[in-house]
């Protein structure tokens, strides 16, 4: 991934081709062939995201400047009627980590998984602290619907175990997501030792004594960014708007929904209250779980209102 350094016509100096490991702010630390650099960028719009690849001119001191953005893969981001977020970039996987303690919101679930399934990310659900015997029936239960459509569940506890989850998740590049208490940061550390060590230079460097979950930041598996895989882990989400999708994305976000898209009587169905509609029917049968529903259209309904405070989007 990492490619040598070239220069541009006309210069002597040597731009070095890398990719962002932890994004801070409109500072970034880039990993490239002549080690890593602190990183600013020319304009002052936040318009990049941890693993992103990108042309970096290096400067003293182990600084550099962003010149360019390679093209994405994907982008995984959140936004609402008026903010946007950029998150990572360059994803195969996407591990939603929930814990049988504190209690998780299967709807933002939903949302993790339409903003992956629309930037073609595969989606697991990782659950924490499987270890406390006494709440894990009623994780699982929140959980069957999301496994009934066949997304992976990993059961564990961070503290014991975690090596199966290295294993899955080895050779992808990955990223950890959840609400704040789910143990993705215990995970991460357990994963791949070197990560605590390393949050705290970056801490330091800053200046900040913030915990690892401020920021998002890159851990490489092995030696080799494109060889053995990477993970990032990602600060505590509360909420995941997704106001940059249309209504059509969304429904194409639940698979559930897929092979029944274009079946409904009217080509303009909302799959409100509509004669022949293709999802009510489903529903009514039991084929689409009510839950999953009920996400659906709280969801689109925050993208209305998005769009009717912001007709920009």
């Amino acid at each position: 991934m990492v490619q040598p350094g070239r220069k541009p016509a006309g210069s002597t100096q040597r731009v070095l081709h890398g990719v962002i490991v932890a994004a801070f702010g409109r500072s970034y630390e880039v990993a490239t062939t002549d080690g890593r650099l602190q990183c600013t960028t020319r304009g002052k719009k936040n318009t990049f995201a941890c693993g992103d690849e990108v042309d970096v001119l290096p400067g003293a001191d182990g600084q550099g400047v962003i010149e360019r953005l390679c093209p994405r893969r994907n982008l995984l981001w959140r936004s609402d009627a008026f903010r946007e977020k950029l998150i990572a970039a360059n994803l195969s996987h996407i591990a939603i980590v929930v814990a049988t303690e504190p209690g998780f919101s299967d709807l933002l679930i939903s949302r993790c998984i339409a903003a992956a399934e629309s930037q073609d990310i595969t989606p697991l659900i990782v659950l924490n602290k499987a270890d406390l015997a006494d709440r894990l029936d009623a994780a699982r239960s929140q959980l069957a619907p999301f496994r009934a459509l066949g997304y992976e569940v990993i059961e564990l506890s961070a503290l014991d175990g975690a090596q199966a989850l290295r294993a899955r998740l080895a050779g992808t590049h990955a990223i950890f997501v959840g609400q704040s208490g789910m143990g993705k940061s215990t995970l991460t550390n357990a994963l791949i030792p070197e990560a605590k060590a390393a949050t705290r230079e970056i801490s330091t460097a800053l200046d900040t004594g913030k915990h690892t979950t401020t920021f998002a930041r890159l851990y490489v598996f092995g030696e080799d960014l494109q060889r053995d895989g990477w993970l990032i882990d990602s600060p505590g989400l509360q909420a995941f708007g997704l106001a940059h999708l249309t209504p059509e994305t969304l429904a194409e976000s639940f698979l559930e929904f897929r092979p029944l898209l274009g079946e409904c009587r009217f080509r303009d169905c909302r799959h409100e209250a509509e004669p022949g509609c293709a999802l009510l029917a489903a529903l009514a049968s039991g084929a689409i779980n009510a839950r999953r529903f009920e996400h659906f259209r709280t969801i689109r309904g925050e993208i209305a209102e998005a769009k009717r405070l912001n007709p920009g989007w």
